[in-house]
């Protein structure tokens, strides 16, 4: 099998959708030898912040000597980046490999595992090749059934910011999205968790009271913000004194407190994990797409923000980052999205709005979102392409201005190359 054939099984039509329940992940991976029970885990969920959670961990425990698996989606440029060990994505040759073995063990099935499936199976296969000391393992949506909870107890649980998303499968207050969430917190763990509002807390409490696990709730008061530009932030917290974090915003401050309080647990667990480890750590994180400066001149900054914390967030980063200066707003949308609310509060900050159509079948043309925020008074204007969007953003904006590139996730990888100058 070709990487390009591995590719082309996995994304294939037979594999789409997502339909919630373990039994398919468990079947397969039994019939591949169960990995997952070969390994150990950092297992993250929440509605926002995993993504940076989870790099922010790795990044750790690869300072602190330790081979580390990722496990993230979607990915930004390439397929390969969902599965990572010690930094390094998945080869071509061997994704082909591991799909090799997998693809007649999941044909054999009478119910087909969903794409999701298929890749969280592939990446567990992957991991113990690699014989990783501890896998940092993203959620893909919700937690009781997502196909990553198949794993042992993790050595620790993780809830990050947890907000309205997928109510039409995880419910529609934030108190039933995190019961459903917080079934990754299993007998043994210690549960980690972003600060939430108490009634919310109180379905942790529960949860970790009801299967005896440790609660270890991330305290944001000890954090002390030192400095905040576009190149990052200085702060300290608990112990720790003059830490670097390179991801920008408020929120990113408190993922860290979450990752420092996850650090702790691990020591706890009796990893290894030194002050310098975490320093460094924390120092050295990348996570694309996130309030992510990729150019100057002008200024160009991609978010990959679309649900109402997201934009909440990114709202808070214009104002504290770009506050007076002239905003070219270069934006997309899937179609299937509630999309009113990402606009409101940016409007007043826009001076003009350039849309494009994400590379992606659920996407909403350009010229139908231009027309939506043709409400807001500002000019705007519709591009063929990602690439001719980036241009004319970028002569809007002039060398003095910003770009802000923000809404589906899809167009991140293509609107970063085109605005760094790279064929897209």
């Amino acid at each position: 099998m070709t990487p390009e054939e591995a590719l082309t099984y996995i994304h294939s039509v037979c594999w789409k959708g997502s339909i919630p329940g373990l039994g398919r992940t468990q079947e397969l991976l039994a019939k591949m030898g169960n990995p997952q029970n070969q390994l150990q885990f950092v297992h993250i969920a929440g509605t926002n912040g995993k993504g940076s959670t989870a790099a922010m961990t790795a990044s750790i425990l690869r300072q602190a000597g330790y081979r580390v698996g990722l496990y993230t989606s979607p990915y930004i440029f390439r397929f390969h980046e969902r599965m990572q060990v010690d930094g390094q994505c998945i080869s071509d040759a061997e994704l082909a490999e591991i799909t090799e073995f997998v693809k007649p063990l999941a044909e054999s099935m009478a119910d087909h595992p969903t794409e999701f499936e298929l890749v969280t199976c592939i990446a567990m296969e992957y991991f113990k090749r690699h014989h990783c000391d501890v896998v940092s393992l993203e959620v893909g949506m919700g937690g009781e059934l997502d196909s990553t909870n198949v794993i042992l107890p993790p050595l620790v649980a993780v809830l990050t910011n947890i907000g309205l998303d997928h109510t039409e499968f995880l419910g529609d207050t934030l108190e039933k999205i995190c019961e459903t969430k917080s079934k990754i917190i299993k007998p043994g763990s210690i549960a980690v968790t972003y600060r939430e509002k108490p009634s919310v807390e109180a379905v942790i409490e529960a949860r970790c009271r009801e299967v005896g696990a440790q609660w270890m709730p991330a305290d944001f008061d000890a954090i002390h913000l030192i400095s905040a530009s576009l190149e990052g932030q200085i702060f300290d917290w608990g112990p720790y004194e003059k830490l670097h974090l390179p991801l920008l915003g408020q929120h990113q401050l408190y993922n860290a407190a979450v990752v420092l309080t996850i650090v702790n647990a691990l020591r706890e667990k009796g990893l290894a994990i030194s002050d310098e480890a975490v320093r460094t750590g924390i120092a050295s994180v990348s996570w694309p797409g996130r309030f992510e400066l990729v150019a100057r001149n002008p200024l160009f900054i991609v978010d990959g923000g679309h649900n109402p914390q997201c934009i909440e967030a990114l709202v808070n980063n214009v104002r504290d980052y770009l506050n007076g200066r002239t905003l070219t707003v270069l934006t997309g949308v899937l179609a299937d999205k509630d999309y009113s609310d990402m606009y409101a509060d940016m409007a007043q900050y826009a001076a003009c709005f350039v849309t494009v159509t994400p590379p992606n079948p659920r996407a909403l043309e350009a010229k139908d979102l231009a027309a939506y925020l043709s409400r807001y008074g500002k000019p705007v204007q519709a591009a063929e392409t990602v690439e001719a969007g980036v241009a004319l953003a970028k002569e809007l904006a002039g060398p003095e201005g910003v770009v802000l590139a923000y809404g589906s996730l899809y167009m991140v990888g293509d609107i970063e190359a085109a605005a760094r100058g790279e064929a897209v």
